[in-house]
Formats: structure tokens, sequence, C-alpha cells
């Protein structure tokens, strides 16, 4: 047992497990994005889904057609990038889902009712 320790801590310092020991980084959708506050917790509007969308990775929600969603910012479209918007599902037919914040295209939701305006911009993280 002590010399698979010694073989990780080895291979760690080597660099050959840094992938495996930081984890994996991901692209960043946008540099700035629209929020009716600095924190963006306020919610902007509230958007149904006109089609399913089924999340990729983490950073994302699943969302299915009908659905409705709080929208809580907009990210500031890039070049070669798709428009996003963040934001949650809260329904308790979606009970598995509720509460859960991540982004999905806003070319498949049309907005509702807008509550407030997105004109704060903030730098994403």
């Amino acid at each position: 047992m002590t010399r698979r320790v010694y073989l990780v801590v080895l291979l760690l310092c080597l660099g050959l497990m840094g992938p495996l020991a930081t984890g994996i980084f991901m692209d960043k959708l946008a540099s700035k994005k629209l929020c009716a506050d600095d924190d963006c917790v306020y919610t902007i509007s509230l958007a149904r889904a006109e089609e399913d969308y089924n999340a990729p990775d983490c950073r994302f929600i699943s969302i299915k057609k009908g659905q409705l969603i709080y929208v809580y910012s907009k990210l500031v479209k890039e070049k070669d990038s798709g428009e996003f918007w963040a934001g949650s599902v809260y329904a308790e037919q979606y009970g598995d889902h509720m509460g859960t914040v991540g982004y999905f295209p806003s070319s498949l939701v049309s907005e509702q009712h807008v509550y407030q305006e997105a004109n704060k911009t903030v730098p994403t993280t």
C-alpha cells in the first residue's frame, strides 16, 4: 500500500497526474454578463422553453419544452460564441431540478415577463 502512495506522489511531482489532481478547466462562455444588480441575484425575467435542451456539462441546465425559467443574467455575446442566459427552473413538477442555476441558449426560450431591466454589466468569474 505504501508503495502505491509513493508512486502517486512521484507522478504528481512529475506533473503526469496534473489534470486529474487539479480538475479540467473549461473555456469561459463570456467575459461579461448583464444583470439587474451587482451580484446577479435578482430575477430579470421569466422565460418559457420553446424546445427541449440537454445540458452538455455542469455549467448548463437541461430544460424541457413548456418549462418556465427564472432568468438571473444574460451573457454578453462574444465572437464565435452562442448567446446564453443563466437561470433556474422552479416548479413542483420539476422537483429534481428545482433551484439549480445554470446556462441555457437564449434562442430556445421566449421571455414571458420582464421584471426589471438588466442594466448592470458585471465581469464573469
